[in-house]
């Protein structure tokens, strides 16, 4: 996954430094008073590439590969120890190449100091292109410090709402080391000021604006970065929730139809022919056009097949299965296509390498498209990082499951439909089980559309971080693959029923529902200790599974027993029962310190569900699986099922009884009702 980088100025005579071993020598006895290399150190925790300047002028070619150039506190070396290096004061060539840099859509972070006018730089002529300027003050106060009047507690302001990110997520409190303070033209947001008792009262001390495509950030101090201060009060969070601010920069959309392949005259055929084949076929798959025009398709095809096996090696005995069961299914008449021989022979899961890409051609119906059977070709393309593998090796086995992209595809794939399953395939029997294929650019796609819309429509207050994510397709698709591979490996752990998935038996829908959220709300649960054990990018997953389970999933699809919008209403419903998130003012806030809390209890409840199911009847558990949902998410008026009106007669087949549930047995509520309409109308 490409880094946001981040460049440390250190030509200019900083303060500061990232070298460890060049803050040993700037201060002797306390390194640490001169050090931002937990700072640094931290981004790189976070996938962030990490470099310093220490001896080039800031030019274009220096800014070149940097999506944040980050500025600590100038120093002549009268005033300070400093990395000794360059004169504080940029050159005017510099102060164009960073204004230019930041206008093109880069980062700025700039850090100043107490009595800024004294220390010989010139970061005033930069930051007044920006509409900020620092001043030449030492702020005290007496009622809001630390330790020291001159050590004094911020008070915050309003960190941003929507997609544009909430600066101030996670950040309850913050303290200024002897700092000045910051005047600003209008529209430039204010973060923190100091207090009312302050010597210098309201005034800026940290502010944050967009120029251009870009995004500066500036600070009246630069110590509760370095190292002895950046692990006290909320100092960490706000340093991580700047730097994701800055960094989003809008990157060129990766196209994934990138590749030979698919304009290779051979698969533009294939392509082609299927379509035109596809018109020709009956709802169940079988010819009901004319025989010599579905032959012409079919020869073509087979053609177009051999000619693009040299390009799918690992594929060989898949396609040469795919040649005879098209010839079969024309030499049988046209009937049903039965394509056991393919299906068998198609292994995906064997070769989950990074990058590998697969030729796919069968008759299949697709989950939330059509459910007719067609025949559809396809290209998918294997996103298969390091990171996912090794954890796949490690932690979470699961050898049939296949993230996929989609490369190009025939008209049936002009759908909602998201998956690549056995069990879509036409075959005579009962197919194979060997892979489960999950189209992640797909799902990733409709999650920063979907609920980035929602986030704007509610004014969610956004982590930065979770604000990149629903900006990039490389982000939000690495979180559901890796969403998806801890997923669909809980199906078949647990304390579960004979037949986890429910699938294959009839059971009321809210069964199917409490069974997918069971698998996200374990996903969750995994992605906060993977987080707590050092993987940062897991928190992605948590955002992808709030985000979607909250704002796409219960407003999508039709309110026909729709077991994934139920799950989301229920995780929305006890979330809010619990005071993890709230609607005020029009405004949704969700509790980002405490919600892996809310979630986890929720899980909990949920596992306690299933251990106890174990023991009942299934009528008994279907009943208390109703209970559950109905204790947030309110059943419909008219319910047979409902607590207070059910009368069932116990019973070794209870599936009659699901006659009785109501197609919206639990309807969507207020909020969810307004912000449908509002979307549509959006």
């Amino acid at each position: 996954m490409r880094s946001a980088g981040v460049l440390f100025d250190e030509a200019h005579s900083e303060a500061w430094t990232i070298r460890r071993e060049v803050a040993e020598t700037m201060q002797p006895a306390h390194p640490g008073d001169a050090s931002y290399a937990l700072a640094a150190g931290t981004l790189a925790e976070h996938d962030f590439g990490v470099a310093c300047n220490v001896g080039e002028p800031l030019t274009e070619r220096t800014l070149a590969d940097c999506d944040l150039l980050v500025i600590a506190h100038p120093s002549d070396p009268a005033w300070e120890r400093t990395t000794g290096s360059g004169s504080p004061r940029l050159s005017s060539r510099e102060l164009d190449a960073v204004e230019r840099f930041v206008q093109a859509g880069g980062g700025l972070v700039v850090l100043g100091e107490t009595e800024q006018e004294k220390y010989g730089n010139n970061l005033n002529e930069l930051l007044d292109r920006f509409g900020v300027h620092l001043e030449n003050e030492t702020v005290q106060d007496y009622e809001h410090h630390v330790g020291a009047p001159s050590w004094i507690l911020a008070e915050l302001g309003e960190g941003g709402r929507g997609r544009e990110g909430d600066l101030l997520a996670r950040v309850g409190s913050t303290c200024l080391y002897r700092s000045t303070t910051i005047r600003v033209r209008n529209g430039t947001r204010v973060l923190a000021r100091s207090h009312q008792t302050a010597s210098t009262p309201h005034a800026p001390l940290i502010v944050a604006g967009a120029y251009g495509s870009g995004r500066v950030v500036v600070l009246a101090d630069s110590d509760l970065f370095g190292d002895d201060c950046l692990h006290q009060l909320d100092h960490r969070a706000l340093w991580l929730n700047i730097a994701h601010w800055c960094v989003r920069r809008r990157e060129a959309a990766r196209s994934v139809r990138e590749g030979a392949v698919a304009t290779d005259p051979a698969w533009l055929s294939l392509r082609d022919q299927t379509n035109a084949l596809a018109r020709l076929q009956a709802p169940d798959g079988a010819l009901r056009g004319e025989v010599r025009d579905a032959s012409a398709h079919v020869e073509r095809m087979i053609d177009a097949v051999r000619a693009l096996a040299t390009r799918f090696p690992h594929q060989e005995l898949y396609l040469e299965a795919v040649v005879d069961d098209l010839q079969a299914w024309a030499q049988n008449g046209f009937g049903r296509p039965d394509f056991t021989r393919a299906l068998t022979a198609f292994r995906p899961e064997r070769d989950r390498v990074d990058g590998i890409e697969d030729l796919v051609l069968f008759p299949m119906y697709k989950q939330n498209g059509s459910r007719d059977t067609c025949f559809e070709s396809l290209i998918v393309r294997v996103p298969w990082p390091e990171r996912i593998a090794q954890l796949e090796r490690t932690r979470y086995d699961n050898p049939k499951f296949v993230p996929v992209e989609l490369v190009d595809g025939t008209r049936g794939y002009d759908s909602e439909c998201a998956v690549l399953f056995p069990e879509t395939v036409a075959v005579s029997g009962r197919p194979v089980n060997n892979f489960g294929a999950i189209f992640c650019d797909r799902e990733a796609e409709r999650l920063r559309r979907v609920a980035g819309a929602a986030v704007d429509l509610l004014a969610v207050n956004l982590p930065p971080d979770a604000a990149r994510m629903l900006e990039s397709a490389e982000i939000s698709q690495q979180a559901y693959i890796l969403w998806d591979l801890i997923h669909d490996r809980a199906h078949s752990h647990g304390d579960l029923p004979f037949d986890p998935f429910m699938i294959r038996q009839r059971a009321p829908y809210w069964m199917y529902a409490l069974e997918e959220l069971r698998c996200d709300l374990t996903a969750f649960t995994q992605a906060v200790e993977l987080e707590r054990g050092g993987l940062s990018f897991a928190r992605h997953v948590q955002y992808a599974i709030l985000l979607d389970r909250l704002l796409r999933f219960p407003i999508t699809g039709p309110r026909v027993r729709n077991y994934d919008g139920l799950g989301g209403q229920l995780l929305f419903a006890y979330l809010h029962r619990h005071d993890y998130l709230h609607w005020t003012d029009n405004r949704l806030t969700i509790d980002w310190g405490t919600v892996a809390a809310g979630v986890s209890n929720l899980h909990a409840e949920v596992y306690e569900l299933y251990r106890a199911g174990i023991d009942r009847t299934k009528l008994q558990h279907w009943a208390a699986a109703h209970d559950l949902v109905a204790g947030s998410v309110r059943p419909a008026v008219g319910s047979r099922w409902a607590e207070e009106v059910r009368d069932f007669a116990e019973t070794d087949d209870p599936r009659p009884y699901i006659d009785l549930v109501l197609e919206d047995e639990f309807p969507l509520s207020i909020f969810y009702s307004s912000l449908k309409t509002k979307l549509v109308a959006a």
